[in-house]
């Protein structure tokens, strides 16, 4: 088990239960799922994956909504 499995199992198997969670502690989740991308970026790319290489990219940009919505958008309301 290398670097990128070991990240992709912490990061996001954490980041699934956190997002399923109630609302205050679904947020973190998000920060967990975008922590994972680098892994999954990583490893589609060194094994080339190319279909998996745009997934992690577009699950990169989700996660990164989820951020917005969850801890800058909800500050301003």
């Amino acid at each position: 088990m290398d670097i990128s499995q070991i990240g992709i199992l912490i990061f996001g198997c954490s980041a699934v239960w956190f997002v399923g969670r109630k609302e205050r502690w679904m947020r973190y989740g998000y920060i967990l799922g975008l922590c994972s991308q680098p892994f999954w970026l990583w490893t589609s790319i060194q094994h080339e994956q190319w279909g998996i290489a745009l997934l992690s990219l577009w699950y990169a940009y989700s996660w990164g909504q989820g951020i917005w919505n969850y801890w800058f958008k909800a500050e301003r309301n």
